[in-house]
């Protein structure tokens, strides 16, 4: 394949797919520290017949435009809702993800932040490392178990269900809300508001799309119950942020805890969010594991191989799955 190139996004990426991937076919990568803007992209791209990027990269009409001879756009990813799919589906472009390898490990984070922000840990953490633990006080602290308690999932997808079985061995009763109205032996289905108004964790597991922005609004939030946790590890702009500063604010939930944001990076130390005890933030890291970063990348290879190779796409983004 001496006779194709792959753009590479970023400079340095978990594991050792890119350096597979060069070995097979002339790689141009990313050479700044800085995160590329699409016009940034769109001039990496330029002569290239596939492309490897992480998700939030902006991917859009005039970065797919950039090279005719461009075939694929693999993402380091399972969401896909930063790439401009209606110009690549007119170009004839593939488009790949990374479902199957992210699940487990943001699972298990989710569960890390429904605990974090029901016990208070950052709180903790803070309290200690400041000098202020001067005495032994019962009251000191006091957080909300997950045991007994009831884990609402919005979305029931991979992710979803994988929380599903560790919120179940933690002795918590599962219910989800999805578009298919199915049971398993973990969660079973109830209706959207009835979901809201009674989970003690209310975490959120759908792409983003135009029916899931704004999901979770004033009108929403209102329904939780003040002893209630909402977590966000599916995208920023599924929660209105401003509603929810203020129900956190006033007390109409117990906590928030968000590993994703309207705009990212979120770099603003004002930001509204970061002001709030009863909010614990992290910097989109939910699948952040050393294994499954590098198992991400390797997919999102495999996929840039196969297309170059004349196959079909190992997980196409659907309604992509044609060789061109």
């Amino acid at each position: 394949m001496s006779e194709r190139s792959v753009a590479v996004t970023r400079n340095e990426l978990p594991g050792s797919g890119v350096a597979r991937l060069a070995r097979r076919v002339p790689v141009t990568m990313w050479q700044s520290a800085s995160t590329p803007s699409a016009a940034d992209l769109a001039g990496l791209i330029t002569g290239s017949d596939a492309m490897l990027a992480i998700g939030p990269d902006p991917v859009d009409a005039d970065v797919i435009n950039a090279s005719p001879r461009l075939r694929v756009i693999a993402l380091t990813s399972a969401g896909y809702n930063n790439v401009d799919l209606e110009a690549a589906r007119d170009r004839g472009v593939i488009v790949t993800h990374t479902p199957g390898v992210l699940h487990e490990t943001t699972a298990e984070f989710t569960i890390a932040l429904a605990l974090a922000a029901r016990r208070r840990l950052a709180e903790g953490d803070r309290f200690l490392r400041a000098g202020r633990w001067t005495d032994q006080d019962m009251n000191l602290l006091l957080g909300l178990d997950l045991f007994g308690g009831r884990m609402g999932l919005v979305g029931y997808g991979e992710i979803g269900r994988a929380v599903a079985r560790r919120a179940r061995a933690l002795g918590m009763e599962v219910v989800h809300h999805c578009r298919r109205r199915i049971d398993d032996a973990y969660s079973r289905w109830v209706p959207l508001d009835d979901l809201l108004a009674t989970a003690d964790v209310v975490s959120l597991h759908v792409p983003l799309t135009p029916a899931t922005t704004g999901l979770i609004d004033a009108a929403q939030l209102r329904l939780m119950k003040p002893t209630a946790t909402l977590v966000n590890t599916a995208r920023g702009a599924v929660v209105d942020e401003d509603a929810l500063c203020q129900a956190l604010r006033e007390g109409w939930i117990h906590s928030a805890a968000l590993d994703v944001f309207n705009t990212e990076p979120l770099a603003r130390p004002d930001h509204p969010l970061l002001a709030l005890t009863n909010c614990v933030v992290t910097p989109h890291m939910a699948a952040a594991s050393t294994a499954t970063r590098a198992r991400m990348v390797d997919l999102a290879v495999d996929n840039i191989l196969a297309v170059l190779e004349g196959h079909p796409a190992l997980t196409p983004v659907p309604g992509f799955g044609t060789v061109r």
